[in-house]
């Protein structure tokens, strides 16, 4: 644990301003994208996503977060993801088209990557041993905010992708002492049944089987199943720890 937050507080020390610079190009591409989604805009957020996933691979994992145990891991799976974001950016797959289904939600996570540098100083950590908007939960909170709010023709392998790292963030709250975490969670479990809702529901229109009520209810009991393990899991941090 020791070493964990030893990690974080040299990466942020160390790359506070291309921290500023990334979020700040995010939330100008995130404007763009709602206001202007034209294709050269749409394709500079693929871009955009891939350079940060691979910041996370590279410079996060392999050069500040390298005496961690098992680092090598989880650079190669972020390595993955920005592999599928230029995959994606290439064939033009992920539509970045808005249902509006789910925007109130969107604007929720949205905010998540902010909430958590206050959550940290809130349980009394302060600069540079907090966590930061650039950091793998809370970039994974916004991508999933992101492909809800443009929730039309999505990549379902980048979806499954960040929900697996979701359940990864679940085991860190106590390994690491790193309640944050529990931000991702809470946020990637209405978001995984909202996904997946959508993509059957469009699959049912093709004649999909089996019934769409029974994927439904099988959705909802896993959904309840892992918010059970969320509860249990903040409630011993709460109470327990």
């Amino acid at each position: 644990m020791e070493i964990f937050w030893k990690t974080i507080a040299l990466y942020n020390a160390s790359t506070w301003g291309f921290q500023l610079a990334i979020v700040l190009i995010g939330i100008v591409l995130t404007v763009l994208l709602a206001s202007r989604p034209g294709p050269r805009i749409k394709l500079g957020m693929k871009i955009y996503l891939a350079a940060v996933c691979f910041w996370l691979s590279v410079v996060y994992y392999y050069v500040y977060c390298s005496e961690r145990e098992y680092y090598q891991v989880m650079a190669i799976f972020w390595g993955i993801m920005a592999l599928m974001w230029v995959w994606d950016a290439a064939t033009g797959y992920t539509a970045f088209e808005r249902t509006r289904k789910y925007d109130l939600f969107a604007y929720l996570l949205f905010a998540m990557p902010f909430v958590y540098p206050l959550v940290s100083m809130a349980r009394g950590l302060s600069f540079p041993e907090i966590t930061s908007p650039v950091m793998p939960c809370s970039v994974t909170v916004f991508m999933i905010g992101l492909l809800l709010y443009f929730s039309r023709n999505i990549n379902l392998f980048i979806v499954l992708f960040l929900f697996h790292w979701s359940l990864i963030g679940l085991s860190k709250t106590y390994t690491f002492n790193i309640p944050e975490d529990l931000l991702l969670v809470s946020a990637s479990i209405p978001a995984l049944y909202l996904f997946f809702r959508e993509y059957f529901a469009n699959s049912r229109r093709a004649g999909m089987k089996p019934d769409a009520k029974y994927v439904n209810a099988l959705l909802i009991l896993v959904c309840v199943a892992i918010g059970g393990v969320a509860l249990v899991t903040t409630l011993r941090e709460l109470f327990f720890s």
